[in-house]
């Protein structure tokens, strides 16, 4: 039985030396759940400009429902200037203000929300006092909360973080982020000690912390599960991270194991990396083939 997930917040373009892509983090997330085999909704805001229009051709052309993206006439469709000089470690400059600073709540994406089984969100659509006020209001009525940190500078602080954590089930981050919240409160050097700082003073059911080509922790059920990484030839690291997260929610929602779920996600990630762009489409099928390759 498939899960019923919903993404919130940015859908954009990144644009790059080599032209403009789709991008946003929890649009990446939902194409990857739909590739996954989920029928993941997706709600954000687009201008009433080619970009938006652009982009919504895209995502319903990957199948997704494009029922609650919204069309702005006041603000233009987002766009993020990506550096990707450093194939591993991908700079954004994201220009605000843009048609997702201003989603707007309705009783028909409450309603959504409340009857899915996942509500993914992230960090930067709480930049804006708009998003955020639509983001809280549907935190109230979802089921499962999935937090994918996704800090993106400048764009955040412990006044925006610390709500967004203490509302989520399920938390996924970096290795960078973890170090960097952990510092607010600590200076623990120990990741294992950090993550375990965050579970408790959270309340999180569920972390995952991703370390690249290091692999993942994922704390659940009161253990730490372990993955390496696995070493491929990487064409960019855009959406690996959205990969990872789509795929950790997938074997989750099945049952999984958790050692399981983390290893098909570092699975995910890694086989997302060795394409260019941030949604390429990769199938549990060709995970899975890659985990068998990669015994």
């Amino acid at each position: 039985m498939k899960t019923s997930i919903v993404c919130f917040g940015e859908m954009l373009w990144d644009v790059l030396p080599t032209g403009k892509q789709p991008g946003g983090a929890p649009m990446n997330v939902a194409v990857h759940l739909k590739n996954l085999g989920h029928d993941p909704k997706m709600i954000s805001r687009v201008g009433n400009d080619d970009l938006g229009h652009e982009l919504v051709a895209f995502v319903a052309e990957k199948g997704l429902d494009t029922t609650y993206i919204q069309t702005g006439r006041t603000h233009l469709t987002g766009i993020v200037k990506a550096n990707v000089s450093d194939k591993n470690e991908v700079t954004y400059k994201i220009v605000q203000p843009v048609a997702w600073d201003y989603i707007q709540y309705s009783d028909e994406i409450g309603e959504a929300v409340a009857q899915a089984d996942m509500f993914v969100y992230g960090s930067l659509a709480a930049r804006s006092a708009t998003s955020v006020a639509t983001l809280d209001q549907l935190l109230v009525k979802a089921k499962t909360k999935v937090f994918d940190v996704n800090l993106r500078a400048p764009f955040y602080d412990q006044e925006i973080v610390e709500p967004l954590m203490r509302q989520a089930d399920v938390v996924k981050m970096n290795a960078n982020e973890l170090e960097l919240i952990s510092s607010w409160y600590h200076s623990e050097p120990d990741e294992r000690k950090s993550m375990l700082f965050m579970v408790e003073t959270f309340g999180l059911k569920t972390l995952c912390v991703t370390k690249g080509e290091e692999g993942a922790v994922l704390f659940m059920d009161g253990e730490f599960y372990q993955s390496a990484g696995f070493e491929v030839e990487v064409q960019d690291t855009i959406g690996s991270g959205d990969s990872f997260l789509a795929a950790l929610l997938t074997s989750l929602s099945e049952g999984k194991a958790p050692a399981d779920c983390v290893r098909f996600a570092c699975g995910m990630g890694s086989l997302v990396a060795t394409y260019r762009g941030a949604t390429p489409e990769v199938t549990a099928e060709d995970v899975y083939s890659f985990l068998q390759t990669h015994e």
